[in-house]
């Protein structure tokens, strides 16, 4: 495990904007009325936001970054480092990082490149992001993070569909001199990379005659192999084991009072998952928000998300400390925590 921590880098402001589309559980007709209500007890997932064909990640990022900017009041030249953070990028290639650097009209000396990685991603992105910033010097930059699950879950997969939504974000940093800290813990299991993956579509699988072909696998999961496929209890098993453990690896290392941190934002897997973790941590409850109810799991956007739509007023003009918690696809996990930090949320923004 990697566990380090990178000085004088700020938060400065968070901004998320999802798709103005809404999609309700209770009307999806791959489940039984008794299977829609079980599913929401355990998820705690009651609707999320889904993305028209028109609308990528990157629109989504694309969209609170430049409200972002706009908001600090920066000037693009001044931002030398962009790093998206995506499983569902624009392209296989090229990189979806450059054409946001020219979307946004970004100086051709800013860093962009793109993470392809999902529940842990936020967490990644933003030790990526703050490391270089501060060996090089780099003053201003931006992490997007953010994905379009919907376009890759199968419509006809009851285990998935009605598990994710889609979500992009954009998170504002800063070179300070006010002895701002961020510490990290990260580490990763690639030998249950299978547990969350699309078989067919890179170099690995190509795509053949047969990859988008829809299969039967049980009751309520028909997919093709290009389809996302995630193991429930596998990832179960691995988020209420290693959610808790790389906490407190964080917590021990750097020698943290637990008590003055103000929230914990976990990556937003299921509730029950999540309940566990809290439990086991014994985390007072009023300090775990949750977005799960109206956005569901929208992979890297969603710590960003919990702390917009759930912290926003609470966090208003105020120094807080924020651990933030992400785990799964790879397999992979990354906490960090942000102390007294004061970071301008602005409103959810729709597309």
């Amino acid at each position: 495990m990697a566990t380090f921590s990178v000085n004088d880098i700020a938060i400065k402001g968070i901004s998320c904007c999802v798709p103005k589309n809404m999609e309700r559980n209770i009307d999806l007709d791959i489940l039984t009325s008794e299977e829609i209500q079980k599913f929401i007890d355990v998820t705690g997932v009651e609707e999320r936001r889904i993305a028209t064909k028109e609308i990528c990640t990157s629109d989504l990022c694309c969209e609170a970054a430049e409200k972002l900017i706009k908001d600090l009041n920066w000037q693009k030249e001044e931002i030398e480092i962009l790093v998206f953070v995506s499983q569902t990028a624009d392209y296989i290639l090229p990189v979806s990082a450059a054409i946001l650097q020219d979307r946004l009209g970004l100086s051709t000396n800013c860093i962009a490149f793109d993470v392809p990685l999902g529940c842990s991603g936020y967490v990644y992105g933003m030790s990526i992001v703050a490391s270089m910033m501060k060996t090089t010097g780099i003053k201003k930059g931006l992490l997007l993070a953010g994905d379009t699950i919907s376009k890759i879950v199968s419509k006809n997969d009851k285990s998935t569909l009605p598990l994710f939504g889609d979500a992009g974000s954009a998170t504002a940093l800063e070179l300070t001199i006010d002895s701002s800290e961020l510490v990290f813990e990260l580490g990763s299991d690639g030998s249950g990379y299978k547990t969350i993956i699309i078989p067919d579509g890179g170099s690995r699988n190509r795509i053949n005659q047969d990859s988008l072909k829809i299969k039967k696998i049980d009751e309520g999961i028909s997919r093709s192999s290009c389809d996302l496929v995630l193991d429930g209890m596998d990832v179960f098993s691995f988020g209420i084991s290693q959610g808790p453990k790389t906490v407190n690896r964080l917590i021990e290392k750097f020698e943290i009072d637990k008590d003055k941190i103000d929230y914990f934002v976990f990556h937003q897997a299921n509730m029950m998952m999540n309940k566990m973790i809290i439990k086991k941590l014994k985390l007072p409850v009023e300090k775990v928000p949750f977005s799960l109810r109206d956005f569901g799991n929208t992979s890297s956007a969603t710590i960003p998300l919990t702390i917009v739509s759930e912290l926003k007023e609470k966090i208003l003009n105020k120094p807080t400390s924020i651990l933030m918690c992400g785990f799964g696809v790879g397999l992979s996990w990354g906490t960090m925590l942000a102390k007294d930090c004061k970071i301008d949320c602005l409103d959810l923004i729709e597309l």
